[in-house]
């Protein structure tokens, strides 16, 4: 698995709340406002600086906790995604361990990933990310934005919407507010604090503007065929357009002959 720092680490441990941390009490969740996604939309498409940010927040502080097991490195470098050169998905791949083998002795062993290879689980197995996370498992990340009533919206309006409890809700040790969950209870602090990464492009790195980036990146590794989708189906619409044209033109003049 890859190194990490303890700022990195730190991080991730405060993200697997807001992801997989249960209710700790009934109640309703507040809704989370419709966000002007670029991906929105019959036309939209992923912002391609947003994706290599929210890459950057996932990388730095997700992946020490979360899986991203249906997204490959090579994905990163293809069309429609964050668009990472050849020699960027391999410098990548090579920050992170993986298991392969067996080998001639029938042992499993460990080397540095390629850029075929997925994107590893930073725990071997269930138990020890129950045991690292206070008996929460963090889920694997590929199609959480799939996976949560609210999509994006609401994957970005918790990790950027912990407050202060409002006057008389009672916290108990441990319990922090996050008006998102049900209940308004979660059993983690927020997860991403101001100047939690450097982004290499120099944009500020506020709660809220890596809340953005990485909801942006999580929603493109839930559907990475989003844009070869979408352009498929307006050659579609063009095509039935054009069919149903030719097809009302010619059955005029099959009637116009009859009378």
């Amino acid at each position: 698995m890859k190194r990490f720092g303890f700022k990195a680490v730190l991080g991730a441990a405060l993200l697997v709340a807001s992801l997989s941390a249960p209710a700790q009490a009934a109640g309703e969740a507040k809704h989370p406002a419709a966000m002007d996604w670029n991906f929105n939309g019959p036309f939209g498409t992923y912002d391609r600086n947003a994706l290599r940010r929210g890459f950057q927040v996932y990388a730095e502080v997700c992946a020490s906790c979360h899986s991203l097991n249906q997204i490959a490195f090579r994905n990163l470098g293809q069309e429609g995604g964050p668009e990472f050169s050849e020699a960027e998905v391999k410098a990548i791949a090579r920050d992170y361990i993986v298991e392969d083998g067996p080998d001639d002795y029938g042992d499993m062993f460990e080397r540095a990933a390629l850029a075929r290879d997925k994107f590893p689980s930073p725990y071997p197995n269930e138990n020890a990310a129950r045991a690292a996370n206070g008996g929460a498992y963090p889920p694997d990340l590929s199609l959480i934005t799939k996976a949560r009533g609210g999509g994006a919206d609401y994957i970005h309006a918790l990790l950027s919407g912990y407050e202060d409890a409002p006057e008389g809700t009672e916290l108990r040790a441990g319990l922090y507010y996050n008006p998102y969950m049900a209940g308004g209870k979660i059993a983690m602090p927020a997860p991403l604090l101001e100047e939690l990464v450097e982004y290499g492009d120099g944009t500020p790195a506020t709660v809220e503007q890596m809340s953005m980036d990485v909801t942006h990146f999580l929603a493109w590794a839930a559907e990475p065929e989003l844009e070869q989708r979408k352009r498929m189906g307006f050659m579609v619409l063009i095509y039935l357009t054009i069919f149903a044209g030719l097809m009302f033109f010619s059955m005029r003049k099959i009637w116009a002959d009859q009378h």
